[in-house]
């Protein structure tokens, strides 16, 4: 699961990410906590929680003391803003100057990007 690219605790805090955006994972669903995580994983628990206290500060995780933590109403949403935020500008702003570049005009890249669209949704 785990790649030498960044450390682990970004790794796990990356994966809850993704699970609330993908959906696995509801606004105030309870996750595993940090020595689930550490037994699962074979990671170290200060890992876990390192990345969990990481959750917390961003505000996608709260604890409930002596329950566990939680995700936080509101993450889906807070995390799909950031996610838009990153797209449009390590994404889509470089293909967007590419483009430029090389001569296609703004009209063009929407007419492809509606047929795209018209063959993804099945029209």
């Amino acid at each position: 699961m785990f790649d030498d690219q960044q450390p682990i605790y970004r790794q796990i805090a990356d994966q809850i990410r993704q699970d609330i955006l993908g959906g696995r994972l509801e606004e105030e669903e309870q996750v595993m906590s940090t020595n689930q995580y550490a037994a699962f994983y074979r990671i170290n628990p200060a890992t876990a929680q390192k990345a969990f206290q990481n959750l917390v500060d961003d505000g996608v995780l709260y604890k409930k003391r002596g329950i566990g933590m939680f995700v936080q109403a509101g993450a889906r949403a807070k995390l799909q803003e950031e996610h838009r935020a990153s797209f449009f500008g390590q994404r889509l702003d470089p293909i967007l100057t590419e483009a430029r570049v090389i001569g296609i005009s703004a009209a063009d890249l929407i007419a492809y990007i509606s047929l795209k669209q018209g063959k993804d949704s099945g029209q």
